[in-house]
């Protein structure tokens, strides 16, 4: 194993969605291209936020995606635990550490103290920002509030000059002055550690070499590398990824059609095509190649691809290429994959037969060109799940409802009564032969039949369509049109 050590820190505060999986993908590409470590910690210390759900939505997440982690809090390893929340004892020593030092103090200052600051620094036109009011305390006061148990949380020492910068492995050179940030909270009153503490603690603890996370974390690196420092570490190398847009420009949102991770499994994505597509929201192989294989993937990812420009996430490609990848499946494994959406539409029973899978095999074979998620199976097979199709009504209207098709429809069940074999090529013949000697072109007798056998006017090829009915169900349905009132 090699020296990188790279973690995916999310915080448990609702359903997981697309964006972090990108951030856990290129710090997993990156782990696996250089032979490191891809280590999942939960970053749990919002606890008014919590939500108890989010750590298994998150975890299944990366198992449907294929993102292997060689340590997390499921699996444990040499670094543990991996819950921000079993730690804090650690934070606690090392927060002595920084008071020992004076790069903490103790705040007693109030919500309603910190609140009246806050709103005379906007009447005034002036930067918000706490004015440091208890880091000049006197020693004495400092210690008889602690003694009295007056409630506080401890601040960090921002210096007052100066300033930090750091090498950005995708945005270059960062600096941010020292004048311009906030004395921040280290341990929040409730004794539960702050992110600005836990964070850089865990790095160093978890020895994690690169930190590669989203673009809106730009303004707390200079305060997780003060605290770094602080306590005598070496800060990790930091890369900030491009934020994620709708192709309108703004901040990617349920209307550009982000959502939780499960939705896109729940949906019909492929795992392998949303690996692609998300590898590709913000890194470039360097040419004009755009579909990949994991391990092609894994060869190319490289720090110097990462674009400082927005990602766009489009909707339309990531259904583009969902519908290749399913056309690149085989029919076997395209069933498989269809099975679930089978049975949760109710076509199909959970314990299902082998001839009855072989039938559904054959059926779903059929889309396997046309559709581009595996959602839209269930709805565009579903007449050869039913007893009896759903008639839309155009097809009614137009073909079934006509004086001239019940005749026109008993003459082809009864030529394909006698057609052998049940073949494409035989069923052909026979419609032809049959629109010949009734006078009506093929066209004609062709969308009756399809309209009585399948309730549509559209689908696939008709004759591929009749050999998978099979005989029997062709016959049911051709005979119960015509002598159906419409």
């Amino acid at each position: 194993m090699s020296s990188i050590r790279v973690r995916y820190a999310p915080s448990p505060t609702g359903a997981p969605h697309i964006g972090g999986f990108r951030t856990a993908l290129f710090d997993w590409l990156y782990a696996r291209r250089h032979g490191g470590a891809f280590v999942i910690r939960i970053e749990d210390t919002d606890q008014e936020r919590y939500d108890p759900t989010a750590v298994p939505q998150t975890m299944a997440g990366l198992r449907w995606l294929g993102l292997d982690y060689d340590e997390g809090p499921d699996i444990g390893g040499p670094y543990g635990p991996y819950t921000q929340m079993e730690r804090v004892p650690l934070y606690r020593a090392e927060l002595q550490k920084l008071l020992d030092t004076g790069h903490a103090y103790p705040c007693f200052c109030t919500k309603e103290r910190l609140e009246t600051l806050r709103a005379e620094q906007m009447a005034r036109g002036a930067p918000t920002g706490y004015d440091r009011h208890c880091r000049t305390l006197a020693p004495a006061e400092r210690e008889r509030l602690l003694a009295t148990g007056t409630p506080h949380v401890y601040r960090f020492a921002v210096p007052l000059e100066g300033e930090t910068t750091w090498q950005d492995e995708v945005k270059g050179e960062i600096t941010f002055q020292h004048a311009l940030l906030d004395d921040f909270v280290l341990i929040k009153s409730t004794g539960v550690p702050a992110s600005p503490l836990a964070i850089p603690v865990d790095d160093h603890a978890m020895a994690i070499s690169h930190v590669l996370r989203g673009d809106e974390w730009v303004s707390t690196t200079p305060k997780h590398i003060l605290v770094h420092r602080s306590l005598g570490y070496e800060p990790p190398r930091f890369g900030h990824l491009p934020v994620m847009t709708g192709k309108d420009g703004k901040k990617l949102s349920k209307r550009h059609g982000e959502t939780a991770i499960g939705e896109y499994e729940k949906q019909g994505d492929l795992p392998e095509a949303m690996i692609n597509f998300l590898a590709l929201l913000g890194w470039s192989p360097g040419n004009d190649q755009e579909l990949f294989t994991r391990e092609e993937l894994i060869g190319s990812f490289d720090l110097t691809g990462i674009s400082r420009s927005p990602a766009v996430f489009d909707q339309d490609k990531l259904l583009w290429m969902n519908g290749l990848y399913i056309r690149q499946l085989s029919p076997a494994e395209f069933a498989q994959r269809t099975l679930p959406f089978l049975q949760r539409a109710g076509l199909l029973c959970e314990a299902v037969d082998e001839a009855t899978l072989a039938y559904a095999r054959e059926a779903v074979a059929l889309e396997q060109e046309r559709v581009k998620t595996l959602s839209e199976v269930p709805e565009a097979t579903e007449f050869f799940f039913r007893d009896e199709p759903i008639y839309d009504e155009k097809a009614v209207q137009k073909w079934l409802a006509r004086e001239e098709t019940p005749p026109l429809l008993r003459a082809v069940a009864a030529a394909l009564r006698r057609t052998e074999p049940w073949s494409e090529a035989a069923l052909e013949a026979t419609v032809r032969t049959t629109a010949e000697a009734a006078g009506v072109g093929a066209g004609e007798l062709i969308h009756r039949i399809r309209a009585a056998t399948t309730g549509r006017t559209f689908g696939p090829g008709l004759f591929e369509t009749l050999r998978v009915l099979g005989r029997e169900r062709v016959l049911t349905r051709l005979e119960r049109a015509a002598g159906r009132q419409w």
